[in-house]
């Protein structure tokens, strides 16, 4: 048994790419949490190297939602835009 607190956890800064893409996803409803996690993380690579589309970034992630794949693609461009993510 450890006597220690755990270490903190410094957070990524408001403008880096992985807050931009994990906040850009992190309230579409998904089945599991770690669908939210997969979607954040394809679309922090789509950011960071732009290969393929968003879309396509997207429908790697195999997100597992009850919405309609083109409403995701709405919402996470939309939160992209407002972060003012060129497209």
């Amino acid at each position: 048994m450890t006597t220690k607190p755990p270490a903190p956890v410094a957070g990524f800064p408001p403008d880096s790419l992985e807050k931009i893409a994990y906040s850009a996803v992190a309230d579409i409803p998904a089945r599991e949490p770690n669908d939210i996690n997969r979607l954040g993380y394809n679309v922090w690579a789509w950011l960071k190297d732009r290969k393929g589309t968003l879309e396509q970034a997207i429908r790697s992630a195999g997100f597992r939602t009850d919405l309609e794949p083109e409403k995701v693609v709405a919402i996470v461009k939309e939160r992209l835009r407002e972060r003012g993510v060129p497209l």
